[in-house]
């Protein structure tokens, strides 16, 4: 409380606030707004500015407070705290504020210029928002009114179609006289049909013409009858059909221009009676064919087909399959002509096409050179073409066929060579060589003569009919006798010209290069009888020598290109492989852009290897590639099928034949690096096996060895052969875990000579009995805790304890078993001489009789071998 004195000397007092230093603060709550529509209510709170000493008091910030006065007398006016002067601190009820220090000021102005700095950001942000804004309602407005034109102009469409329909609709009915040809019905009343006000409804009637319906201001329908005309009445204006005009039973919708057609041709047809005219087609029929293909080849519709079928006692759907004899039936029973087709028609023209054209050049001829192993023949081709390929041959022997080009030094043209091995598992690739050849040249040892291999490449030859050519090699070694080699010849119908035959032949020696020249000139003079000409311009065929899967090129074949140019890009099939040239490689492993007639290339492009033999041709488009390929593809299958249909039969037969026979197999997995070396390898394994084991290929393919092989070897624990090619780091890991072993080769010997000796571990061995001795019984002891004990004497031979024994009583054997105890005298001994006594006890048997013979044998297991 304060005392005061008023002007009348009367004291009052008046009540002040407690003093404190905190500021005054006002508080309210402000909605902030966000993007995306998003708002916020939060408090703001206003504080007082604070004054340093010595300035003036905002008017916004401190206003001076009033005062309120309570007192007897009446309120005299309001008292005011007098403002401290401007040079003293302010004080507050005797308090002195602190006044601010530079550091405070500087703060103070820092934060002051943030501040504004913030508020200019926050303005230029709104600012950018409401201009986004703008555009995108610019753009709204703009799709909206893009939307708004769009749907108009399909409303004007839409009536100009209906303006051009009740045109058409009124042409129609002109011309044909619809109206006119319609009887004249009494005009009935016209049913009232509620609607909302301001809106028309047609109502139509075929007994009468079209009246209106309208509701007028004030709610009451009324009803207007058009008088009948003897024209046709007018035209009813056509609308979407909607809920409204569905109900009305009245308004029934006219027909439209396609009824008015249909009408038009039934009329047309009534008044021509002339019948018509059957269509015979010729119709192509293949060897199975749907009833829907059917149908659209004969242009009749598919129910008359399946109506004949069920007259026949059928019942099939469109879709069923029918066979080509049905077909045809049904064909000419229609009154259509049949062509029968079969499926191998797909092949027709792909290969010996005669060409007839006179624009030949003359070819190089193909030679194949043929023989025993070991008789030179691929040191030969090499002294020719100054090439080692020997020494990078496995063994020093060749498994595998080669294509080359040779160069003659005296006439210039060139020469084609094909190596074939010599081993015996290599038949096929002889056959091969001897198929595509022009000349096959001979090669035998002079030291050696004639062996089974090469009397094989004479039959080869002979069954190919090409002219031959002998090479006698190795005519520098000391042993050497040519004249053998001529007459050994002669034993197999082969007659040199020194023996006064046809057949050319030339002593050479691959390794001193003697007479290589003449055996060149021989060839091409051979070639001249010939006259090799072909058509270089004509698509590409050829026969694939070789095939194999690099795992850098993809699957690579060799092929010798026999007629026409091969280019790159070409579309090419090959046996049920087909792909597209992507690179052609030479044998000198130069890339080359076409293969003329009797060259030798590496193809690469083909969607996998296909096999040894197959006969390459180009075809124009992929759509003929593909159809012959999956031809090829089936007939593939169904002869696998038919193959292992035929091995198994049944599950009752394979049941019988395995206990007949009790044939064992051994499994395995075979992968080689080109299809020849595989074929060989098979057909020897073939050949290993007998009426007890044989050798059974799970899978055999080209190419490395991969996981997927392993997983097959392992569910069946079978081997892994790998020839020439090794495993990858996946496979071979997986085979270490699992146990499954890999066994790698380089020499067909070594393998068939491994897996002969892996199949003889699964016969069964051989038991042979080898005679001891015999003993006689004199007595027949019963001993306790031991059983019967036979005393015996030995007649001959020894008797040994442990080996098998047969008791025979009367000639006839009566038991088999083993000798458990031998005894001389009390001692146990091993065996007993002829002549001594002994007393012996069987295993499991105590059936003795006085007078019965003994006899002692070993039984002996002898391994088998294929």
């Amino acid at each position: 409380m304060v005392d005061t004195k008023t002007p009348g000397d009367k004291t009052l007092s008046v009540p002040t606030k407690t003093l404190t230093l905190k500021p005054r603060v006002e508080t309210g709550t402000v909605r902030q707004s966000f993007s995306h529509g998003r708002t916020k209510q939060v408090v703001v709170e206003k504080r007082g500015k604070r004054r340093v000493a010595g300035e003036a008091p905002a008017a916004e910030t401190h206003a001076p407070e009033p005062v309120a006065v309570k007192a007897a007398t009446p309120a005299p006016a309001p008292l005011t705290r007098a403002a401290p002067p401007p040079a003293a601190p302010r004080r507050n009820s005797g308090l002195v504020l602190p006044t601010l220090t530079e550091d405070e000021r500087t703060a103070r102005a820092s934060a002051l210029a943030d501040a504004k700095l913030r508020d200019i950001e926050e303005r230029r942000l709104a600012e950018e928002e409401a201009k986004r804004r703008s555009s995108r309602e610019g753009i709204e407005q703009a799709e909206r009114e893009a939307a708004e034109a769009r749907r108009k102009a399909e409303e004007e469409r839409h009536r100009q179609d209906e303006e051009a329909k009740r045109k058409a609709e009124l042409e129609a009915k002109k011309r044909f006289g619809e109206a006119e040809a319609q009887p004249q019905r009494p005009v009935r009343p016209a049913i009232p049909v509620a609607r909302a006000p301001g809106i028309a409804a047609d109502i139509s009637d075929e007994d009468e013409g079209p009246r209106q319906v309208r509701r007028g201001a004030g709610g009451a329908a009324r009803s207007a009858t058009a008088p009948k005309a003897a024209k046709p009445a007018p035209q009813k204006q056509r609308g979407r059909l909607t809920l409204v005009t569905a109900l009305n039973a009245d308004d029934v919708r006219e027909r439209s221009i396609a009824s008015f057609r249909r009408r038009t041709q039934r009329l047309k047809g009534h008044q021509s009676n002339e019948p018509k005219e059957k269509l015979v087609r010729e119709v192509v029929i293949p060897e199975a064919i749907t009833i829907q293909e059917l149908a659209n080849r004969m242009t009749e519709r598919a129910v008359d087909v399946i109506r004949l079928l069920m007259k026949q006692g059928a019942m099939h759907k469109i879709t069923d399959v029918i066979d080509a004899d049905t077909a045809q039936l049904i064909a000419e029973e229609m009154g259509h002509t049949v062509k029968r087709v079969a499926a191998a028609d797909v092949e027709e023209g792909l290969f010996d096409v005669v060409d007839n054209s006179t624009d030949t050049e003359p070819r190089s001829p193909v030679v194949t050179v043929m023989g025993h192993v070991d008789h030179g023949k691929t040191s030969l081709l090499d002294a020719l073409r100054h090439a080692n390929v020997v020494s990078g041959e496995a063994g020093g022997i060749t498994q595998h066929i080669g294509a080359y080009q040779v160069t003659s030094p005296e006439s210039g043209k060139k020469i084609t060579f094909i190596d074939t091995p010599g081993h015996a598992a290599f038949t096929a690739m002889r056959a091969r060589g001897a198929k595509v050849t022009d000349i096959v040249v001979l090669v035998v040892a002079a030291d050696d003569g004639v062996m089974p291999q090469t009397v094989e490449a004479i039959n080869h030859a002979k069954a190919a009919k090409v002219p031959m050519i002998v090479a006698i090699n190795k005519i520098d070694k000391p042993d050497a006798r040519p004249d053998r080699v001529r007459t050994e010849l002669l034993q197999h119908e082969v007659q040199v010209e020194s023996l006064g035959g046809e057949v050319v032949d030339v002593e050479v020696s691959a390794k001193n290069r003697t007479n290589l020249d003449r055996l060149l000139e021989m060839i091409a003079l051979q070639a001249d009888l010939l006259d090799l000409k072909t058509n270089s311009s004509r698509p590409a065929e050829g026969t694939v020598i070789e095939a194999k899967l690099d795992r850098g090129r993809g699957p690579v074949a060799t092929v010798l290109v026999q007629r026409g140019t091969l280019r790159v890009g070409d579309i090419v099939v090959a046996g049920a492989e087909m792909g597209r040239v992507r690179a052609l490689i030479s044998d000198q492993g130069d890339t080359v852009e076409e293969a003329g007639p009797s060259v030798p290339v590496e193809v690469l492009g083909f969607n996998g290897p296909p096999e040894a033999g197959d006969r390459l041709a180009v075809v124009e488009n992929e759509a003929r590639a593909r159809q012959i390929t999956s031809y090829r593809a089936h007939q593939k299958r169904e002869n696998a099928a038919a193959s292992i249909s035929g091995m198994r039969g049944s599950l009752e037969q394979m049941m019988s034949q395995l206990k007949t026979s009790g044939r064992k197999e051994f499994p395995l997995v075979v992968k080689a690096d080109v299809q020849g070396s595989l074929e060989a390898i098979l057909g020897s394994l073939e050949k290993l096996g007998t009426e007890e084991v044989a050798a059974r290929i799970l899978h055999a393919g080209v190419g490395g060895i991969s996981e997927s092989d392993v997983t097959l070897a392992e569910g069946f624990n079978a081997a892994i052969i790998g020839f020439s090619v090794r495993a990858n780091k996946e496979a071979a890991a997986a085979a270490k875990r699992n146990g499954i072993e890999i066994r790698y080769y380089n020499i067909i010997y070594d393998l068939v000579d491994d897996v002969k000796k892996a199949m003889s571990g699964l016969l069964a061995p051989t038991l042979r009995e080898t005679m001891l001795g015999n003993a006689q019984i004199l007595e027949v002891f019963n001993i306790s805790k031991v059983g019967k004990v036979a005393g015996c004497r030995v007649t001959d031979g020894t008797v040994e304890r442990g080996a098998n024994v047969r008791l025979i009583r009367d000639n006839v054997v009566v038991h088999e078993g083993k000798l458990s105890t031998l005894k001389r005298f009390k001692d146990e001994v091993k065996e007993v001489q002829a002549g001594q006594e002994c007393g012996m006890a069987f295993e499991n048997y105590g059936d003795m009789r006085v007078g019965d013979v003994i006899e002692c044998y070993r039984v002996e297991s002898i391994q088998r071998s294929l």
